[in-house]
């Protein structure tokens, strides 16, 4: 990737995680940070590798993507209105009375969301259909998945890269954001589910591990998760919690809680002074 490209990459991650913080912040309440881990991942997908359009969201053949940690929406939100799905501007509306942005995705009211989420765990085996379908129709659209790493405690996910090994679905590709924390504090201690690397090879997948807020390495992953052929695609990306704000990184408390008016300006200030060195 050359250094312009990687520069205004770098520029709309940052305007995602603003947006992010915009709609928790206006929403008074929401999951920012999965959100903010996952940026990188995110913006990449919809910028750079997935086929999709935004004047056409149902297109038949685009590329299809799960949110399967579905609470984590505002990051998702915030990349489609950054790619022309809507107005950057409704991103306030965010869990507000009557909105279409819900608390998690509701693919009947938001364009560009393919699945509806939110029941942790089973946006893998939705996306496995996806994927099936395309087989059996012989389609050459692809189809990602985005994961938490305390949702893979699911036992419906390995149900899933079962069912995805066993149909050769290189046409899928899991990423797994590693930020290590959920909810109730670090993913180790709630209820371990590593290695996930040596899990997921031994259940048939081709593994792929990165930092997932190297915009670099996503790249990279991406490129070789397409070459794969017969097996589907894990991407294990290692991220930081509540990246890009310094009071949120690596706390399990900005898991699922909104800032206050404070917190708010101080994430803006720092998302705005970062772009601003870009």
């Amino acid at each position: 990737m050359d250094a312009s490209k990687l520069c205004e990459l770098k520029k709309l991650v940052t305007d995602v995680r603003i947006g992010t913080v915009e709609a928790v912040y206006n929403g008074k309440s929401g999951h920012p940070g999965g959100a903010l881990s996952s940026a990188e991942v995110l913006t990449y997908l919809y910028f750079c590798e997935m086929n999709v359009d935004p004047q056409n969201p149902k297109m038949e053949d685009r590329d299809r993507f799960v949110l399967s940690k579905g609470h984590s929406c505002p990051g998702l939100y915030s990349v489609l209105a950054h790619r022309g799905f809507f107005p950057v501007e409704d991103l306030r509306l965010f869990r507000k009375c009557g909105s279409y942005l819900q608390g998690h995705p509701d693919m009947k009211k938001i364009p560009g969301v393919d699945m509806s989420t939110g029941s942790l765990g089973q946006g893998v085996s939705a996306a496995c259909g996806m994927a099936l379908s395309a087989k059996i129709s012989g389609k050459s659209y692809r189809t990602y998945a985005l994961v938490g790493d305390g949702e893979s405690q699911e036992g419906q996910i390995w149900e899933a890269a079962m069912f995805a090994a066993h149909y050769g679905l290189d046409n899928l590709c899991v990423i797994v954001d590693k930020n290590r924390l959920q909810i109730d504090g670090p993913v180790e201690q709630v209820m371990n589910p590593n290695p996930h690397d040596a899990k997921f090879a031994a259940f048939g997948w081709h593994v792929i591990v990165i930092d997932g807020n190297d915009l670099e390495q996503v790249a990279k992953a991406f490129e070789e998760a397409k070459t794969v052929k017969g097996k589907p695609t894990v991407i294990l990306a290692n991220t930081i919690k509540g990246k890009g704000v310094s009071y949120m990184e690596d706390k399990a408390e900005w898991h699922g809680k909104a800032p206050n008016e404070e917190e708010y300006k101080q994430a803006m200030a720092e998302l705005e002074a970062y772009k601003a060195t870009l």
